[in-house]
């Protein structure tokens, strides 16, 4: 802030004047011990005080201060007085609750917040993606965020990172997948050399109109931003045709973030297993551990000459252990007991972001990052789309998508399959398969099923359906052709009064308590409610029993982010 502002001659950073206020347990600011009390991070002038309100600038007004609470009168003579009770301060539950995931959560809970919030949301810049994303956030649903890093140069100190004049690519690429109870989260790293296929896309101009921006086959992933004008959205329509997983929405930023997000927290910790010393990023570091920031850390996560076998792939394993380590550092004591920390950060964070229109209100960030600080680090899985060397290609350069491993990554992903154990969901698992698959069965003659093809080879709820009827027993069951969506995982959805009937269709085929979804029966033809046996990927053929478990494939590269581990 300029002291300027608040027609003061001392340059005296608002940050550092952030305190807990005993009396509210909410954190305030004061300029002076003279001061009045201000609860927003803004310039103040005096001035006449008219309706109990205070002006700040022309046009606008924060409320009025709280009146503070009256002295307790002292006890009356002869008589002890009580000992006050002490009260746990509402502003450190409030700091410990929000976790640091976005810095700005916090100050939402002391006086004139709102406001503030609005400072933060003028400092963020948005792009509409049109249908490349979703509408709005939701907070009781899983969520996919595509984070780009681009190559970018803006603000001073930058001129030796990156092509002059480039209009920004997709140099680093993050697709953060959180799981619908919260329980787990899996960033899934695309590597900006994987050859892809950029459908056409759709853009909006400065001056509100479309342009569609032809696609291109058998080129670098990096190219779906920058180049001819194409924006994120065309970016989280590449991700989309390459994975199959739709994006919700894209967080960006360039070189200044990695700068001013790492020098507002004090720094973060790395390590590494030899001495670095890289001429290119400038990058210089002891072995072992070190904290870095600023342009340090921004020469560590760009350097790829000092690692592995200095391509772009192993420089993503580095980027990976540097952003689990920040999210460490954002989540520690020390950052979030620190005011000053986090109105830095705030600043710093919103400043560095470019997001699409649906986020784009700091309050929707604030609820994105709550539903994250949700998430347990040990369940934060890094990992990499499983790639192999362009076989187009004599001088290695490229990489492609190994569809041995890759599909089957994308698959978990859009389930909302784990990648970690996560001990909680297990034991709910358990608890669910306990109490489905226990009780009466039908008899199989009186099992009513309709079977739906939702990802198993093409004839396979037909040939399900004659093994049902001719060697199991289940004669009203019928075909109802092709799910609406594929599956990975053979389902069986039946209303709570078909429990006995679901529980022997579950004996019969091997179907895991996992497996079965109580939820709503359907009428078929003849008015009569049926149960809904959806064929899933994991279908292996007509009367073949299914054990209900989702095995990942071995990942080359694979970390959670409570792990510190060493680059090398």
């Amino acid at each position: 802030m300029d002291a300027q502002g608040r027609g003061r001659a001392d340059d005296v950073d608002p940050a550092d004047q952030w305190v807990l206020n005993p009396r509210t347990g909410e954190y305030e600011l004061r300029l002076s011990p003279s001061a009045p009390e201000s609860s927003v991070p803004g310039p103040r002038t005096a001035g006449p005080r008219a309706s109990g309100r205070r002006t700040t600038a022309p046009g606008r007004e924060v409320p009025p201060q709280r009146r503070r609470r009256a002295e307790p009168e002292a006890p009356a003579p002869g008589r002890r007085g009580r000992r006050p009770e002490k009260k746990k301060s509402r502003g450190k539950r409030a700091l410990l609750w929000t976790g640091g995931s976005m810095a700005f959560v916090v100050l939402v809970a002391g006086v004139g917040g709102y406001v503030y919030l609005k400072h933060l949301e003028g400092n963020v810049s948005t792009t509409d993606v049109g249908t490349a994303g979703s509408s709005s956030f939701k907070k009781d649903e899983a969520f996919n965020i595509l984070i780009i890093g681009t190559d970018k140069r803006t603000g001073e100190g930058n001129e030796g990172y990156g092509d002059k004049g480039s209009a920004g690519h997709a140099d680093t690429n993050i697709l953060l997948h959180v799981a619908k109870d919260r329980s787990n989260a899996t960033a899934l790293s695309i590597p900006r050399d994987l050859i892809v296929d950029i459908p056409d896309c759709e853009t909006t101009q400065e001056d509100g109109t479309k342009k569609v921006i032809p696609g291109t086959s058998g080129v670098r992933f990096n190219q779906s931003l920058g180049d001819f004008g194409r924006d994120a959205g065309c970016t989280m329509r590449t991700v989309a045709e390459t994975t199959g997983i739709k994006p919700d929405h894209f967080m960006m930023a360039d070189f200044n973030a990695v700068k001013t997000l790492t020098t507002a927290v004090d720094g973060v910790d790395v390590c590494v297993e030899n001495a670095v010393d890289d001429p290119k990023s400038h990058l210089k570091l002891p072995a072992g551990e070190s904290t870095v920031e600023g342009e340090q850390a921004l020469a560590f996560v760009r350097t790829r000459h000092a690692f592995g076998n200095e391509g772009d792939l192993d420089r993503i394993k580095v980027q990976q252990q540097f952003l689990g380590s920040l999210m460490r550092k954002m989540a520690s004591g020390d950052t979030l007991t620190s005011p000053t920390k986090l109105v830095k950060l705030a600043e710093a964070a919103t400043k560095a972001l470019t997001v699409d229109s649906a986020i784009g209100k700091v309050g929707t960030l604030k609820d994105i990052a709550l539903e994250l600080k949700k998430v347990p680090t040990k369940n934060i899985t890094f990992t990499t789309v499983p790639v192999l060397d362009n076989p187009a290609e004599k001088v290695k350069a490229t990489v492609v998508v190994n569809e041995a491993k890759g599909p089957q990554v994308f698959d978990m992903i859009k389930n909302d399959i784990s990648f970690t154990e996560v001990e909680q969901k297990k034991k709910k698992e358990k608890a669910a398969v306990a109490a489905r698959l226990k009780g009466e069965k039908s008899e199989p003659g009186e099992v009513r099923v309709r079977v739906m093809n939702g990802g198993a080879p093409a004839g396979s709820a037909q040939q399900e359906l004659a093994y049902l009827q001719t060697q199991a027993g289940v004669s009203k069951s019928e075909n109802a052709g092709n799910a609406p969506a594929e599956v990975a995982k053979t389902t069986l959805e039946y209303a709570p009064d078909q429990a006995d009937q679901a529980r022997a269709l579950a004996e019969i085929l091997g179907l895991s308590g996992a497996a079965m979804k109580p939820g709503e029966s359907v009428t078929n033809a003849q008015g009569l409610p049926t149960m809904t046996l959806t064929l899933g990927k994991d279908f292996k053929g007509a009367g073949v029993k299914l054990d209900g478990s989702v095995k990942k494939p071995d990942l080359d590269t694979e970390s959670t982010a409570d792990q510190k581990l060493c680059a090398s």
